[in-house]
């Protein structure tokens, strides 16, 4: 575990590739730590980068704070997005990385995805499980060619199917490649999101290739 200058607590897990990193964005009550096997599974020779987000609901640590379920400080959400954009070029800087790919789940997804409306350039693409719609009007983006997975449960209680289709075509609008996956499964991660986002990632060109 480790705090640098920007105030995240983190962790950070060499890996032979550090060309494009996977940086882990967990949920709700989770910290630097519950990502991690998602991570090495999906992508084995990636470096990995983990932050704790620094609000607590509750005692739960989350990335930006929250009105209600579903309901965001919208407000709070952009600075700490630009918090977060801080800490990869920190991180960056201290790890010797090329631009990470974002690997989110919920509030982490949710956080990833204002990274890409707010802060395109701090990552090369994402994978979004159980996202949804961060902002009630979409800030204006360039994701030409950004590529964007985004895993759905088609029983998940908290976040509509709809929803997050809204937030694949706000994305898409910008210019991002997104593929929109509606699995089988609840608001958790099922053992469909590590094949789906393994398979995916595994199909991308290399960054220099991007």
């Amino acid at each position: 575990m480790t705090q640098d200058t920007t105030g995240f607590i983190h962790r950070f897990e060499p890996g032979p590739d550090t060309t494009r990193p996977l940086m882990l964005l967990h949920g709700t009550g989770g910290d630097e730590n519950d990502l991690l096997p998602l991570g090495r599974m999906v992508a084995p020779e990636a470096a990995l980068l983990a932050p704790r987000g620094g609000v607590s609901e509750n005692g739960m640590p989350r990335f930006f704070r929250r009105l209600a379920e579903g309901v965001f400080d919208e407000a709070d959400l952009r600075r700490r997005t630009g918090d977060l954009a801080a800490f990869v070029a920190a991180s960056r800087a201290r790890y010797g990385l090329g631009a990470p790919l974002a690997l989110g789940f919920s509030n982490g997804a949710n956080i990833a995805a204002s990274l890409l409306m707010l802060r395109p350039e701090t990552l090369t693409g994402a994978v979004l499980i159980r996202p949804m719609v961060p902002f009630a009007e979409p800030p204006a983006a360039d994701l030409a060619g950004r590529p964007v997975l985004i895993l759905s449960g088609a029983m998940d209680p908290i976040v509509p199917v709809e929803n997050a289709r809204r937030l694949a075509q706000q994305l898409s609008a910008s210019g991002a490649r997104v593929e929109h996956r509606i699995l089988p499964a609840g608001h958790g991660l099922s053992q469909a999101d590590v094949s789906q986002a393994l398979a995916w990632l595994r199909s991308l060109p290399g960054p220099e290739a991007a």
